[in-house]
């Protein structure tokens, strides 16, 4: 530690120290994680060190037998997570670390909004930290930084700054792909149901489906990209909405596999025929894409494999050492299934 940081840190220990009423020793035996502190005590102290943004020296933190990862989620109940909790587990395995899956507070002001979030991090012994799918701010950044807790991010919403390490698939290939398949096929309305406003994820998906149309000589036109969320839910909404055009399309390219779920069901409870009558393709690849009624064709995402990578990655950092390049996308692959067909030539 230097000399100023040192000075700065015993500062804010004493400021703690005079907030709570307490001495300087009880606020030093808190971070030193000793246990004869009073528990109404030993909260206050906490808050006001999480306030004062006081981060742990690394050497504070309690020796461990093994190395312990945090994998974090804004949702975790999903089969995109399960796929990715499975790679990232299994690389734990092979390099003898322990995954701590948790989620991630997506309200600014909440548990995750920042230096609360990195120091509890710390004080949990975690030697870094997986986001999977959040969306970062330059504050929150700022105090993994501070606390000198490495990060990896998985399929970012959006990353506020360009050094940040992240791992993903090549979403405009494969968005790419399964549009041109629907138009091989010889579907020309077709529709795209997107992710949410300002989701990296969704929108490189949305420019390879556009890319496709217009290759082909085609329009995308403004009400066949519908919105969503990923989700179950939004994916029926925008199936019913499609559904219920004076003219339909004759097949929807859907963000996820789960949204795709959703396009499947509008379309059965409208009494159609998948594919007779209305073709979907999902992307993913998730192991629920197999089971659908029918089989969903799907882009497939290597999940497992960027969970795996993630990792080795994160632990490369955490060990002093460098990567090739901040942004990794690993390859998609088309698989075509059940729920994919040429339309009807009369509907």
């Amino acid at each position: 530690m230097t000399q100023p940081e040192g000075r700065r840190k015993r500062s804010t220990l004493a400021s703690v120290a005079t907030a709570a009423g307490v001495s300087l020793a009880t606020v030093s035996k808190v971070v030193n994680g000793r246990d004869d502190v009073a528990p109404d005590t030993r909260a206050e102290v906490e808050r006001l060190l999480e306030e004062h943004e006081y981060v742990r020296s690394a050497k504070r933190r309690v020796p461990s037998r093994s190395r312990t990862i945090a994998l974090v989620f804004d949702d975790f109940m999903s089969p995109y997570a399960t796929e990715l909790i499975r790679g990232v587990t299994d690389a734990g395995v092979e390099s003898e670390v322990d995954v701590v899956v948790g989620r991630f507070s997506i309200d600014r002001a909440g548990p995750s909004s920042g230096a609360g979030w990195a120091q509890r991090l710390v004080r949990d012994g975690r030697d870094g930290v997986l986001v999977v799918t959040s969306d970062l701010t330059l504050q929150q950044l700022a105090a993994f930084e501070r606390a000198r807790l490495p990060l990896v991010v998985i399929d970012p919403v959006h990353l506020p700054r360009a050094d940040v390490t992240s791992i993903g698939a090549t979403n405009w290939s494969g968005s790419l792909s399964a549009t041109e398949h629907l138009i091989g096929l010889g579907h020309r309305r077709i529709a795209f149901v997107r992710g949410p406003d300002g989701a990296m994820v969704g929108q490189t998906r949305l420019h390879g489906y556009r890319a496709a149309m217009t290759n082909a000589g085609l329009i995308p036109e403004p009400d066949l990209v519908v919105p969503g969320d990923f989700g179950f839910e939004a994916g029926l909404a925008a199936g019913r909405r499609l559904l219920a055009m004076p003219d339909p399309p004759t097949a929807v390219v859907a963000v996820t596999d789960v949204a795709a779920f959703g396009v499947l069901q509008a379309a059965h409870a409208a009494g159609l025929g998948v594919p007779s009558d209305l073709s979907v393709v999902g992307f993913d690849d998730t192991y629920m894409a197999s089971w659908s009624c029918p089989p969903l064709t799907t882009v497939h995402a290597p999940l497992q494999e960027m969970g795996r990578v993630a990792l080795r990655t994160l632990l490369r950092i955490a060990d002093g050492g460098t990567v090739d390049s901040h942004h990794v996308e690993l390859a998609t692959e088309l698989v075509v299934r059940a729920s994919t067909g040429p339309p009807q030539i009369a509907r």
